[in-house]
């Protein structure tokens, strides 16, 4: 997070009540899409002196109404924030989704923003705010004309490929595990981080120890396969092949993450590795036996290397 950054977790708890530029929405991935209408507001409220502040929603309203247990997020909450900072906002409230604010009305909630942020203008695309999505962008402008604010709708159709980048695209482009297309959307590339934890230590055994990565079960993983990836510990970047899967050779079944650091040995445990995902090398696969298995890694590892060397 930037040092102008500020992070709340309730509109009521901001302190200093101010001009403000705001856009409300999920953000979550904050790819190209969002990223072109946040710039829009950065630019926008710098000419006029302004504020900006984001109100991004946790868990993800679409969770909460359609009761979803299945992994969905594209970020976690905290590197949404340090991304949205990145992009230069000054405030940021991580407002909670519960029932009770699925029933608050557009009006009550616009109130809010006005009482404790001094709203001025409201940012974003095709939205709606409040209980059955009534303040649609006609209600939210009659209701600025008496509240003192401007709505700007910004229909940010950024493309990539040919598509329109959206959130459910790169949700459908993980699953099939085509991080170019992934990446594409993001703009970066795409993140799992998490706590470096024991696994049952069988790459140590033939040759190829991997570190087991605790993330977040919320958060989606692409498909199942090897992937090239970048392994951050701290500042300090590595190279890695990165198994996601089952480990059907060893008769595996609960789905892990766990990275091969090349050239690099030391005990990591507890410490924790963020891994930027580049490309895909193949699909998980069954294999004869652990000598079938060592040679493929081998080979996966070669592949691996000439990919991200080659970056």
């Amino acid at each position: 997070m930037t040092q102008s950054a500020t992070r709340v977790e309730q509109l009521s708890e901001v302190t200093e009540r101010k001009p403000t530029y705001v856009a409300v929405g999920s953000f979550d991935g904050v790819h190209r899409g969002h990223q072109a209408v946040l710039q829009k507001m950065v630019a926008a409220a710098q000419n006029a002196g302004t504020r900006t502040a984001v109100l991004t929603f946790f868990p993800h309203p679409k969770r909460v109404i359609q009761q979803m247990t299945e992994p969905y997020y594209l970020t976690t909450l905290d590197e949404r924030v340090r991304l949205l900072a990145r992009l230069g906002i000054d405030l940021i409230i991580t407002h909670p989704f519960n029932e009770s604010v699925r029933q608050t009305r557009a009006a009550d909630f616009v109130a809010d923003m006005c009482q404790y942020l001094d709203m001025r203008q409201l940012w974003g695309g095709n939205f709606a705010l409040g209980y059955k999505r009534e303040g649609d962008i006609s209600f939210l402008r009659k209701l600025g004309e008496e509240k003192g604010y401007t709505v700007a709708q910004v229909e940010a159709m950024v493309m990539w490929q040919g598509e329109r980048v959206s959130s459910s695209r790169i949700r459908r482009s993980l699953l099939e595990g085509d991080l170019a297309e992934v990446n594409g959307c993001l703009g970066r590339p795409y993140q799992i981080s998490g706590t470096i934890v024991k696994g049952a230590q069988m790459g140590r055994t033939i040759g190829f120890p991997t570190a087991n990565i605790d993330y977040w079960p919320e958060q989606l993983l692409p498909d199942n396969g090897v992937y090239a990836t970048y392994a951050w510990l701290g500042d300090v970047r590595h190279l890695a092949a990165t198994n996601v899967g089952v480990r059907p050779t060893v008769n595996g079944a609960a789905l892990t993450v766990e990275a091969h650091l090349l050239d690099f040995d030391a005990d990591i445990y507890g410490r924790t590795l963020r891994l930027e995902f580049i490309d895909r090398i193949r699909p998980e696969m069954k294999f004869p036996g652990l000598d079938a298995l060592k040679a493929q890694i081998q080979a996966d590892v070669v592949q691996v290397r000439e990919l991200l060397i080659s970056k």
